[in-house]
């Protein structure tokens, strides 16, 4: 499921087709009964409703859900911008050679960070996130030889701002990680199937019904395609744009 919701549009597709089949499906269902002159139970109006209820509110929960980690995704990437740029002014704190490799290494990979946020193959953030282990390395290696060097609360507070660079990064990468769980996914999922069932059942004869039987599968998946392309970082066309790291990069260059 999880590699499908990584494909918003795949995944409208696919959803539209199975929905459209159990609207269908229902469509069908109910032309065998009344063939044998058997009509519908009077409390399946009661059902319908409450099921198409019930299937709205897991939709927009659903979508609150997205949106919340969506906007986590965006408040950390300002969170990390800010670490950075912090900690590239704390480094003046330094000795002259230390704070100038520190302010290099910083602009290396702060380049690494938005490059990560722009890239659109695997192979190729595999290799960065290679690279900004590697600068997160020697950075905190600077600051650490430095502060052992020279102690004292102005070292101290250059390695508690490199301590918040690299805490920033990984909040960011946990919240890209904070996904819709897949078990909601299959709840949605299942209610709607058994929805359009029954909207497929409830229709009558005519354009009413063929209308019907297209609005709400076309209706739901499109539901589904604005969740999916929400709550996916890098699949759906709704991203976050690294928009601070790039005014800070602007800045320190």
């Amino acid at each position: 499921m999880s590699k499908l919701t990584d494909h918003p549009l795949l995944l409208f597709v696919v959803s539209l087709v199975v929905f459209w089949g159990c609207a269908q499906l229902g469509a069908a269902l109910r032309r065998k009964q009344e063939a044998h002159g058997e009509r519908a139970p009077e409390i399946f109006t009661i059902v319908l409703t409450a099921s198409l209820t019930l299937l709205g509110l897991i939709i927009g929960f659903t979508f609150s859900m997205a949106v919340s980690r969506y906007d986590q995704r965006k408040d950390y990437e300002e969170n990390e911008a800010t670490a950075i740029g912090t900690e590239y002014v704390r480094a003046g704190l330094l000795s002259s050679t230390d704070a100038a490799t520190t302010r290099l290494l910083l602009r290396s990979y702060l380049e690494q960070r938005i490059l990560l946020y722009q890239s659109e193959e695997e192979t190729q953030r595999a290799r960065l996130r290679e690279r900004t282990t590697q600068l997160q390395a020697q950075l905190w290696s600077t600051v650490q030889s430095a502060a052992i060097a020279q102690p004292g609360p102005l070292t101290a507070l250059a390695a508690a701002g490199m301590n918040d660079v690299l805490n920033t990064q990984g909040f960011t990468q946990a919240a890209w990680w904070n996904r819709i769980p897949g078990a909601a996914w299959l709840l949605m999922l299942l209610i709607a199937l058994l929805c359009n069932v029954m909207v497929g059942y409830a229709a009558r004869g005519g354009t009413v019904r063929t209308l019907l039987l297209t609005i709400m599968p076309l209706l739901i998946s499109t539901a589904f395609l604005l969740i999916a392309d929400i709550d996916s970082p890098r699949g759906g066309v709704i991203r976050v744009s690294p928009q601070n790291l790039l005014s800070l990069f602007q800045q320190l260059h």
